[in-house]
């Protein structure tokens, strides 16, 4: 389900430096699907900035992902979005999904790494990359960022998307229920930890967990793609059945704006969310990686927006 209208009161000031602060106005947080982290998260963003932003009105929005996003960063409306790395760079850049369509997008902050899962289960007769060869897997929703990196996994893993298996294209929560069904073997999806609906997979009676090694895969993404990825970890403890850590790849998300969205306005969202952060571990606990000392420029490929720099600065933040 996606959902692109929202109704906007007074969306000249959320975009215009010269509004007044006290003015009714209202700001759509795009998000990601239900069952990722996204979504819970700008939930309770959303709740923040409409209690302690003076006249703003916040609401959360389910998304198909990064993608989707961008593009209603592209609209204009005043939105701020969720997004991973590589899915801004293009958007930025204008390639791949947006090519000839850049986007004039600031980062607002760096939020938490994004770690992509290729999750399969016993019996599924995966264990490795090579093994989704013949087999049937959903590569994310359409719209979403999974969509993007897991293309680029595949390929570095020397798999072809097309020819080499039976591509479905689900978000995490409709991946979790079609491998329960065993109507796919395995799944891309990345997100932060723990993903909800990938925890419900792991602890569901009768099924147990198989998460695919690919960190060796960062090496030749990074050097088609630019320095987006790292080589990272999913602890063993993060979900149930798991039987040793999975050696993964990892992208930072972000949070961005379009260049117009006023300096006070980006001011006062990153405030916000430093002043609350407790508010939103309490949401989920990826918000631990809320930190200043993440907030650098070599994080983003976007740079950052005047008035969520003017912020860092007053806290000692250098994010050159």
């Amino acid at each position: 389900m996606k959902i692109f209208v929202s109704l906007i009161v007074g969306a000249a000031l959320a975009l215009s430096g010269g509004a007044h602060a006290q003015e009714k106005y209202s700001l759509s947080i795009a998000t990601g699907g239900t069952g990722g982290v996204y979504y819970p998260l700008g939930g309770g963003l959303a709740n923040l900035l409409s209690k302690y932003v003076p006249g703003m009105q916040a609401t959360a929005e389910v998304t198909g992902g990064s993608v989707d996003n961008l593009k209603l960063i592209a609209s204009g409306k005043p939105y701020i979005a969720f997004s991973m790395a590589d899915a801004g760079q293009d958007a930025y850049r204008g390639e791949d999904k947006f090519k000839g369509n850049k986007v004039p997008l600031r980062t607002l902050m760096i939020l938490y790494p994004n770690r992509m899962h290729v999750v399969s289960i016993e019996g599924a007769g995966v264990t490795k990359m090579s093994d989704l060869k013949g087999k049937r897997v959903s590569t994310g929703s359409p719209g979403s960022a999974t969509e993007v990196m897991a293309f680029r996994v595949i390929e570095a893993a020397g798999l072809d998307r097309d020819r080499d298996m039976t591509r479905e294209r689900l978000g995490v929560a409709e991946s979790v229920n079609a491998i329960k069904d065993r109507k796919i073997d395995a799944f891309f999806w990345v997100g932060g930890l723990p993903t909800a609906a990938v925890t419900d997979l792991a602890n569901t009676p009768g099924i147990k967990i198989k998460m695919i090694d690919h960190a060796d895969t960062v090496a030749a993404m990074n050097k088609k793609y630019g320095p987006l990825y790292i080589e990272d970890v999913i602890p063993k403890s993060v979900y149930r059945g798991m039987d040793t850590d999975n050696r993964q790849a990892t992208v930072w998300n972000i949070l961005v704006s379009h260049e117009k969205l006023s300096d006070q306005t980006a001011y006062n969202i990153v405030k916000t969310i430093f002043d609350k952060r407790d508010d939103l571990i309490a949401v989920h606990k990826e918000a631990e990686n809320f930190k200043l000392e993440n907030q650098k420029a070599a994080a983003s490929p976007i740079p950052f927006h005047p008035g969520a720099a003017k912020y860092f600065a007053e806290r000692g933040v250098k994010l050159k």
